[in-house]
């Protein structure tokens, strides 16, 4: 089969937005949208190529490793779609116009728009939204169901736009017709741009049948505001549920717990409500996530438990069994199986051996200001409430540190450290009644 491309159109600046990033830069689920579209073309199309704006370098980087090129000018959607042209020329297959701010578009779908492309010679996406507002309406032939045209809202007489059907901006034809068409696009509208709508036009001037294939409007609507994006967001938040739920995870309270794209919760993973999990977290099977508890770029190994209140940065991993407790952060750091930090401590590059024990309060004091430091603490040691372990330090296997410690020094395999300051007690110096002062 000859290959297919994808042309993905992420060059608008998304004024309506308010924000100085690109549009299609703003993230759905912990991934930006021309992620969430790329990743959808990449399981359809053979080529992707996306047309980003001038000094949209970050938009390139999130592109890569896929080809982009840049628009210039922006002289409407046509137009962007032409500075493809160099890789639809003497290809035989298929290519598709997409938009990065349409991110929501399954690969389901867009093998649907290929199958239906293959009984015309152009078809495009549709829909039909709750409130059909200002989008161009899809006009067909009653008959056949052809698309005889689309028609701009503005242009729209009352009984077109009574027509439930709307375009969503997405087209596919021969890349050898497509780039025919969009060389003969004429500019001579009130804005002066090429519209991208106007090959449905010169497809059927060509004598060739235009179809619509219909989609539901949660992947089909435009991101173009900070309210629609959320909207968007809420969508996608609904579908990740489902499926980590389907995949046999309890999820106590579902709308309250936030996943990220990638997120990866195992069979019989119980999280509790509140939970946000950023980007790049794996939760194995029988682990439990407590409350209130964020987590990011970290692993939970089998059987532990995390929270309330617990804060999982980049690189912590959690090992089988083990408990991460209330108002405990982890940075870079393994705590080993069944090792156990339960309160209000912060673990940051370090190594927790198995069966560990750290008190309440305690820290790893990994940064000196220039750089960081890690702390070991062997397997079946004790770590005592309120220390704090100077990096770089090694705490031995099944050593004590008694609590309110600052431990500068590594601590031999099987000893006791103490590093605090003797108790004096002073007799008679507690506290004492003080005269009231007049007028108090």
């Amino acid at each position: 089969m000859p290959a297919a491309v994808a042309i993905i159109l992420a060059a608008g600046l998304g004024t309506r937005m308010r924000s100085s990033a690109p549009k299609a830069l703003h993230p759905i689920a912990g991934r930006p949208m021309l992620g969430h579209l790329i990743a959808a073309c990449e399981a359809v199309f053979d080529r992707i190529v996306v047309v980003v704006g001038p000094g949209m370098e970050a938009l390139e980087r999130a592109a890569a490793p896929h080809t982009t090129v840049v628009q210039a000018e922006r002289l409407g959607t046509g137009h962007a779609a032409l500075q493809a042209a160099p890789f639809l020329e003497g290809s035989a297959g298929d290519a598709a116009v997409l938009y990065a701010d349409n991110p929501l578009i399954s690969a389901v779908t867009l093998r649907r728009l290929l199958a239906r492309r293959a009984e015309a010679g152009l078809a495009l996406l549709a829909m039909r939204p709750a409130d059909p507002a200002r989008y161009g309406r899809v006009v067909r032939e009653p008959s056949s169901g052809d698309v005889l045209r689309i028609v701009e809202w503005a242009d729209a007489d009352a009984a077109e736009r009574g027509i439930g059907l709307c375009n969503a901006g997405v087209v596919c034809a021969p890349a050898a017709d497509l780039l025919r068409w969009l060389r003969a696009l004429r500019n001579d509208n009130a804005k002066g741009e090429y519209y991208l709508t106007d090959v449905v036009a010169l497809a059927r001037a060509d004598g060739r049948r235009v179809v619509a294939e219909e989609a539901p409007e949660a992947e089909l609507r435009g991101i173009n505001s900070r309210a629609e994006l959320a909207a968007a967001e809420a969508t996608a938040q609904a579908a990740l549920r489902a499926a980590a739920m389907e995949g046999g995870a309890t999820l106590v309270a579902p709308e309250t717990v936030f996943l990220s794209w990638d997120t990866r919760l195992g069979q019989d993973v119980t999280v509790g409500p509140h939970v946000v999990f950023g980007p790049g977290v794996v939760v194995e099977d029988e682990a439990e996530i407590h409350a209130f508890s964020h987590l990011t770029r970290c692993v939970v190994r089998r059987g532990a438990s995390v929270g309330p209140f617990a804060r999982l940065r980049p690189g912590a991993e959690v090992g089988p069994r083990a408990h991460v407790g209330n108002f405990v952060e982890m940075k870079a750091s393994l705590l080993g199986e069944g090792a156990k930090a339960n309160h209000l401590s912060y673990i940051g590059d370090a190594t927790v051996g198995a069966g560990a024990n750290i008190g309440a309060g305690t820290i790893t004091c990994n940064y000196d200001g220039a750089a960081k430091h890690r702390t070991e603490i062997g397997e079946g040691a004790f770590i005592g409430s309120d220390t704090a372990l100077v990096a770089p330090v090694r705490v031995g296997a099944r050593a004590l540190v008694a609590a309110g410690s600052v431990v500068t020094e590594d601590v031999p395999d099987d000893a006791m450290a103490l590093a605090r300051g003797r108790q004096v007690n002073k007799p008679g110096r507690g506290v004492k009644p003080k005269p009231k002062r007049s007028g108090a």
